[in-house]
C-alpha cells in the first residue's frame, strides 16, 4: 500500500467511525419501575421470660409425693388425719409467677391457703402440703389453684 492510499484508508476509517459514533442513538431511559424488594415479616422474637404465660396442666391430690414432686398415689378420698398434698403441674416460661392454692370446705369456709412464687422455663411441679393438727372435719372440699390473677382451677375431694 502506498502512502496516499494508506492515508485514504485511514481517513475513510476515521470518517466511518465518526459517522457511526454520530449516528449512535442514545439508549432509551429505562422507564420500567423496579418493584421494591419483597417484604418479609420481621422474625418473631421469643417472648421474654418475664412476659410469657404459665398455665396449669394438671392438679393432682394425694398424701405423699416422691423426690420428683409427683404424687405417688393420687386420691380424692382422705382421712381426717391425712396430710393433703396439692400437686400443681405447670408449663410455660416466667421469671416470676404466683401460684395460689386454697382448700375450701363445703360451707365456703377456707380450710387452708398457701402461695408460692416460681421462676420457670418449661414444665414445673409445685406442691402445697396442708396439715390440720386437730384433724380435718369430715365432708366435701374443693382445692382451688390459680396462677397469678387467673380464675382458679377446682378439684373436688372428700374427707371421711
Amino acid at each position: 500500500m502506498t502512502a496516499p492510499t494508506l492515508r485514504y484508508a485511514i481517513a475513510t476509517a476515521l470518517v466511518a467511525s465518526l459517522a457511526l459514533a454520530g449516528c449512535k442513538k442514545d439508549k432509551p431511559a429505562d422507564t420500567a419501575v423496579t418493584p421494591p424488594p419483597m417484604s418479609t415479616p420481621a422474625p418473631t422474637q421469643p417472648a421474654s421470660p418475664m412476659n410469657s404465660a404459665v398455665s396449669i396442666t394438671s392438679v393432682t391430690l394425694g398424701t405423699q409425693a416422691g423426690a420428683d414432686k409427683m404424687i405417688q398415689t393420687s386420691t380424692t378420698d382422705f382421712t381426717t388425719n391425712d396430710p393433703i398434698i396439692v400437686s400443681v403441674s405447670t408449663t410455660g416460661t416466667s421469671g416470676s409467677t404466683n401460684i395460689h392454692t386454697r382448700l375450701v370446705y363445703e360451707d365456703g369456709q377456707v380450710a387452708g391457703e398457701e402461695s408460692q412464687s416460681i421462676s420457670t422455663n418449661g414444665i414445673e411441679t409445685t406442691n402445697f402440703t396442708f396439715n390440720n393438727a386437730n384433724g380435718w372435719p369430715a365432708g366435701n372440699y374443693t382445692a382451688e389453684v390459680a396462677i397469678d390473677s387467673a380464675a382458679p382451677r377446682k378439684t373436688s375431694f372428700t374427707v371421711k
